[in-house]
């Protein structure tokens, strides 16, 4: 199954292209250029350099937060449109779930994704690696960080990804001290974000683009307003 899926909850901006979970080609980027002005030309960029054509795909996948409330709403949109246009399927995927996915390793581990949800907060996750499914030990949420730290548990290894993990990394530190692993991988989350897709999809759990939602946590700043 070919699936065309696209990250934009963050200025780090991918799209890439799977087949059954493969990774076939993958765009990413960091620029002063919109996520509008880029997704375009980089989606007809990773198609044709695969010989395919939008009609070829067959499933759609998006990262549907959290994440830039703006960023969030690009990315939908403009999938949203292809699987109106397409009549295909749309498996929307939780932003902290594909970057914990980035840290699976042939043992199982404690994987938490921090990300900076501004003013003073994390959108955070704990999941546990079991196999190569990820189980949601923390829920997913926003919190304050000194909250979600001391929600986790003590005496095991805890891998942290993201970027709210430079930012907290002394707190990070105070609570876990040497059990804590900080990563440096990469954050470009578009191929992570096409392999659970495509899990969604072939559990026949894919959605119609009129029910595709965000995933935000909080209000935005002008629902806060009103």
């Amino acid at each position: 199954m070919l699936i065309l899926s696209v990250d934009t909850t963050a200025p780090f901006g991918s799209v890439a292209l799977t087949a059954h979970g493969k990774l076939l080609a993958e765009w990413n980027s960091e620029s002063r250029l919109t996520h509008s002005e880029r997704l375009l030309p980089a989606i007809d960029f990773i198609l044709k350099s695969q010989g395919c054509g939008i009609s070829d795909v067959e499933a759609y996948a998006v990262a549907a937060g959290p994440g830039s409330f703006t960023g969030i709403r690009i990315g939908l949109s403009l999938v949203k449109s292809f699987a109106f246009a397409s009549g295909k399927p749309v498996a929307p995927v939780s932003t902290l779930k594909a970057l914990a996915l980035k840290l699976i390793q042939p043992q199982g581990r404690l994987i938490c994704p921090l990300l900076d949800a501004r003013k003073g907060e994390v959108y955070a996750a704990l999941f546990e690696q079991r196999r190569q499914n990820l189980v949601e030990i923390v829920p997913q949420g926003v919190y304050t960080p000194d909250r979600f730290l001391s929600m986790l548990p003590g005496g095991r290894m805890i891998s942290f990804i993201g970027s709210g993990v430079e930012l907290f990394k002394d707190k990070i530190f105070d609570y876990l001290q040497d059990k804590a692993r900080l990563s440096s991988r990469s954050v470009f989350l578009a191929y992570e974000v096409g392999v659970l897709g495509y899990r969604i999809i072939k559990e026949g759990k894919g959605l119609d683009f009129r029910e595709v939602q965000p995933l935000y946590f909080r209000k935005s700043q002008a629902e806060e307003k009103n």
